[in-house]
């Protein structure tokens, strides 16, 4: 799971266009939004489509799961491994 998270922290950067941060200044943990890493709602519609491209993975805009699933790189790795398994 751990590759896997990282996949997912270079693929925030990259989709973001987040400069000056690495992967491994993105803890797994912490909340992607508000006092975490700071994302907003934009950054959410681009992670949310750079995430369908790279896996294929299915979100819907406004529910609470899928809110649930961009808590943290760590729930969506959780995430995408389910998707994978599917």
């Amino acid at each position: 799971m751990l590759a896997l998270e990282d996949e997912i922290k270079s693929l925030i950067i990259e989709a973001l266009n987040l400069e000056d941060i690495a992967p491994a200044d993105i803890d797994a943990q912490a909340a992607l939004f508000g006092e975490g890493l700071g994302l907003d709602s934009i950054d959410a519609l681009e992670l949310g489509l750079a995430l369908q491209r790279r896996y294929g993975l299915s979100l819907s805009a406004d529910s609470a799961e899928t809110r649930r699933h961009f808590s943290s790189v760590q729930a969506l790795a959780a995430f995408v491994a389910a998707g994978r398994s599917k």
